[in-house]
C-alpha cells in the first residue's frame, strides 16, 4: 500500500486537479485506487468532480466541502477559500468503492443505497469493510449512520463527518464518482490489504452545569429545565454566546468552544459525552443544534480551549499511530 496527500491553492478546478495529478505523480504511480478530495466552497464542486473523473477515472472518488479550506501535512490552505486537498491510496491487493445519493425524504434509505453502491463499486457486495469514510450534508446525520449500519453492521468504524461551508448558509457540497449533491451522502468503503487503526477524542470537558430537555422538536431545542434554552445556554457559557433579539443569530463561531454534551457511555466510571454544537440562536429563545436531542435528555455544558483542542489533536494522532501493528502509510484526520 502507498498513501500520498497533496494540496493545491489554484482557484481553477482544471489547474487544481492538474496540479494534484502532477504532485501525485500519476504517470509513474498510476491512477489511485481511492481518492478523497476535500475543498473550500470557493472551488466549483461540479468542475472538480468532472476534472477528477477525467484524469483519474476511479470508481472510488469521494468529495466534500469544508469550512474555509483544508489542511494537510504541508499546512493550512484557507487563504483563497478554494484550497483543495487530496488523499490518495494505491493498493493493488485491496478493494475500494464509493457510492452517493441525495438524502431526499428518507435519509435512512438513501444511506443504505449509497452504501450498497459503494460495496458494488468495490466488487465486494454483501461483505463488511474495514473502514467507512463518510461525508454527509448537515441535518440528518443520525438517520444516515443508522442506514449505513443497517448494511454493514456495528463493528466497522465510520469516520469522516458533515460537509461544511463558511457561514452555515447551506452552500456545502458532496460528490461521488457519478453525481454532485447539495443535500446528499457520500459513502466510501475501504478493504485495504494492510491493517488500520483509528482513535477518537473530543477535546472538551464538562463544566458542571447541566439540565434536562423539557421541550424539543428535532434539532430545535426550546427549553432546558422549563426555561428558554438560549437563556440557559447564555448563562452556562458565562455570556460568551449571545442570545438573539429580533432576528435569528448565527452562533456557531462563538459556540465552538462551548458545545452541549450527553453522556453516551462510561468506561472505568469515566463518562464519555456525545456532543451537540449549537448553530443558531432564535428570537423565541430556542437553539438550533447540529445533532438530535430527545425529550428528557440530560445536557451537560462542555468547554474547550484552543490549546486543549490543539494538544488533543496531537494525542489522538499519536494514539492511532501507536495502536497500529505495521508502519504507518498515511492518515485521514477530522
Amino acid at each position: 500500500m502507498k498513501i500520498s496527500t497533496v494540496q493545491s491553492s489554484a482557484t481553477s478546478a482544471f489547474k487544481a486537479i492538474s496540479e494534484i495529478a502532477l504532485r501525485l505523480d500519476v504517470e509513474r504511480n498510476g491512477r489511485p485506487d481511492f481518492l478523497a478530495l476535500h475543498f473550500g466552497v470557493g472551488s466549483s464542486a461540479n468542475q472538480l468532480r468532472a476534472e477528477a473523473m477525467a484524469q483519474f477515472e476511479t470508481a472510488a472518488l469521494h468529495g466534500g466541502s469544508s469550512c474555509l479550506g483544508i489542511m494537510t501535512h504541508e499546512g493550512v490552505n484557507i487563504a483563497s477559500g478554494a484550497g483543495v486537498g487530496a488523499f490518495a491510496i494505491w493498493d493493488d491487493e485491496g478493494s475500494f468503492g464509493t457510492g452517493s445519493a441525495d438524502l431526499g425524504a428518507d435519509a435512512f434509505d438513501s444511506a443504505q443505497r449509497a452504501t450498497a453502491a459503494a460495496l458494488a463499486a468495490a466488487g465486494r457486495p454483501g461483505e463488511i469493510p474495514d473502514l467507512v469514510w463518510l461525508t454527509v450534508a448537515p441535518g440528518r446525520e443520525e438517520q444516515v449512520l443508522d442506514g449505513i449500519r443497517a448494511v454493514i453492521g456495528h463493528e466497522t468504524p465510520i469516520v469522516g463527518g458533515s460537509a461544511a461551508d463558511n457561514d452555515v448558509s447551506g452552500s456545502w457540497v458532496q460528490f461521488g464518482p457519478l453525481d454532485n449533491h447539495s443535500d446528499g451522502v457520500v459513502v466510501s468503503v475501504l478493504f485495504p490489504s494492510t491493517s488500520i487503526s483509528s482513535a477518537y477524542q473530543s477535546g472538551y470537558a464538562p463544566t458542571g452545569d447541566s439540565g434536562f430537555v423539557t421541550r424539543v422538536d428535532g434539532r430545535r431545542l426550546f427549553e432546558i429545565d422549563g426555561q428558554p434554552a438560549a437563556t440557559v445556554y447564555h448563562g452556562w457559557t458565562q455570556g460568551a454566546v449571545p442570545v438573539a433579539t429580533t432576528v435569528p443569530e448565527a452562533i456557531l463561531s462563538s459556540a465552538t468552544l462551548w458545545p452541549l454534551g450527553r453522556v453516551s457511555r462510561q468506561i472505568a466510571s469515566v463518562p464519555f459525552h456525545l456532543l451537540a454544537h449549537p448553530s443558531v440562536a432564535n428570537p423565541d429563545g430556542s437553539l438550533d443544534l447540529f445533532a438530535d436531542v430527545e425529550l428528557g435528555d440530560q445536557l451537560w455544558q462542555m468547554q474547550g480551549s484552543a490549546d486543549s483542542l490543539v494538544a488533543r489533536a496531537g494525542r489522538v494522532a499519536r494514539q492511532a499511530r501507536d495502536d497500529l501493528s505495521v508502519p504507518m502509510a498515511g492518515a485521514l484526520v477530522v
